[in-house]
């Protein structure tokens, strides 16, 4: 089967001034699924997204957005699209519903749709208070219902959830799992990595302008072996211990001496509970409790990160 792509882009690259943002970077979205961007600060996650949505013009690379070149038919890829940036852009003197009642009007679409969307995003109750008095959860929940006035086939949603309490943000979590349901192609970044882990079909870890690794959750937990983890009897055990994790994964352990635990992530696939037990054994280490579970996404990113995998320059995924 050919796999459609709702994002396409090939070497993009962009700078602003001696600032290089974007230094070749490489997606690929196919229709109707959730991709994570993820990357620190500065890596090129907001850069990419104003390319692709037609607000920079790229300074080399090609792009490709709902079946449109960026460049050669901007117009018809801001038709095919939405974006939602990082803040509420909502009039706040403007009440819910005369916000997502003046986009439709704007984007020629029926008043019935804003009706429709108000309901769809539990905001019918409040559809008639002025949105500078609701919370920033509501403000998020309406400025995506305004995104999605006129049936876009690709959503691009710019860290949608930041500064949200939990609560608001499942139900965020909940609105783009129901539009990925319903064949809309989102574009995710954000800084919340439990989010992409939750949400996102694929992941891009972007850092210094480029994708360095692209796959499932699961795929890329899949990069490094596992996360070990030793509650110790007492905290004279706590240093040998962690000299025993250091040996076994050559990775730096976490301590935490209140719980008498100790723990690092594992790029070696072969280390077996077995194998970890025999060592702290060995070592004279009184344990409590051992364990090798997957790593979380947190963990993943922080010890690619960490091992400068990122920039191409640690062991090759």
């Amino acid at each position: 089967m050919t796999t459609t792509y709702a994002v396409l882009s090939e070497g993009l690259q962009k700078s602003f001034g001696q600032v290089k943002a974007l230094r070749g970077l490489d997606l690929a979205v196919p229709e109707g699924t959730v991709c994570g961007v993820l990357g620190a600060n500065g890596a090129g996650k907001t850069t990419a997204v104003r390319v692709l949505t037609t607000l920079l013009r790229p300074d080399g690379g090609s792009a490709r957005v709902a079946g449109h070149d960026v460049l050669r038919d901007p117009a018809s890829v801001r038709r095919h699209i939405a974006v939602t940036g990082q803040y509420a852009s909502v009039d706040g003197d403007l009440t819910g519903a005369e916000n997502l009642r003046l986009f439709a009007r704007l984007l020629r679409v029926p008043r019935a749709r804003a009706d429709e969307l108000l309901e769809r995003f539990e905001l019918a109750d409040a559809a008639d208070r002025p949105a500078r008095t609701y919370s920033g959860g509501m403000r998020r929940r309406l400025d995506l219902a305004a995104s999605l006035l006129g049936h876009p086939a690709v959503l691009f949603l710019d860290e949608p959830t930041t500064g949200l309490d939990p609560h608001s943000r499942g139900r965020i979590w909940d609105a783009v799992r129901e539009l990925a349901a319903g064949g809309t192609t989102v574009l995710l970044t954000t800084q919340y990595l439990e989010e992409a882990d939750q949400l996102a079909d694929d992941i891009v870890l972007v850092d210094g302008g480029r994708a360095a690794h692209t796959g499932s959750p699961a795929e890329l937990k899949a990069l490094i072996g596992s996360y070990a983890q030793v509650v110790v009897a007492d905290s004279a055990g706590l240093a040998p211990a962690a000299a025993v994790l250091d040996q076994l994964t050559g990775r730096e352990p976490s301590w935490n001496a209140e719980e008498l635990t100790v723990g690092a992530v594992s790029f070696d696939a072969t280390l077996t509970l077995p194998r970890l037990v025999r060592a702290l054994d060995a070592a004279g280490v009184l344990v409590v409790d051992a364990s090798l579970r997957p790593p979380t996404l947190d963990q993943v990113f922080l010890s690619l990160t960490a091992r400068n995998d990122l920039t191409g320059k640690g062991v090759a995924a």
